[in-house]
């Protein structure tokens, strides 16, 4: 993240030093960050809130929020900034679909679905999550609006955690992390 006043900065890292590390969980070995705390402060959620709504490009026209922290963000984010949000969920959550993407992860395959009418073909569609991690969760969503004709304006997270590779998965887009670990 870049720009911005120096207070906004200290009240963006200070928001930011709440996400708690937590080792071993889902399994051993895995380093897990949990921005729990982050939500759970109003000064330092609103901090983010606003450092995510900086990040978008000014001809964004509606957001989507993937499950389910994205969800959180994005509402907020979308709020601030005037949008509408769509949201993008997993299978067997919504009655009607416009589109229905399976990607690989690492262990297997998930699919995301995209809301009925929720997004116009040649919206202008920012994409909000909490995480980036390898990016196949954003790759995926950028590909299932790409099918109805949208144009994704960027992918904006909390935290990207580098040397997974989410970045490089996504060389079309620009991605705009508030903190990188």
């Amino acid at each position: 993240m870049t720009g911005g006043s120096s207070a906004g900065l200290g009240r963006l890292d200070t928001a930011l030093d709440l996400i708690a590390e937590v080792p071993d969980f889902p399994e051993p070995g895995v380093l897990f960050r949990d921005l729990t705390p982050v939500f759970g402060d109003a000064a330092a959620f609103a901090a983010v809130v606003d450092a995510l709504a900086g990040t978008l490009d000014p001809t964004t026209e509606l957001l989507a929020a993937i499950e389910a922290r994205g969800f959180l963000l994005a509402a907020a984010v979308g709020y601030a900034r005037g949008l509408g949000v769509t949201l993008i969920r997993k299978p067997g959550k919504l009655p009607s679909v416009d589109g229905r993407i399976d990607y690989a992860l690492e262990y297997g395959t998930a699919t995301l679905e995209l809301p009925a009418g929720t997004v116009p073909a040649g919206s202008r569609v920012a994409v909000i999550d909490d995480v980036l991690a390898t990016g196949g969760t954003a790759a995926a969503t950028c590909a299932l609006l790409g099918e109805v004709g949208a144009e994704v304006t960027g992918v904006s997270v909390v935290l990207e955690l580098a040397g997974l590779g989410g970045r490089e998965r996504l060389p079309a887009v620009r991605v705009h992390a508030l903190r990188v670990r």
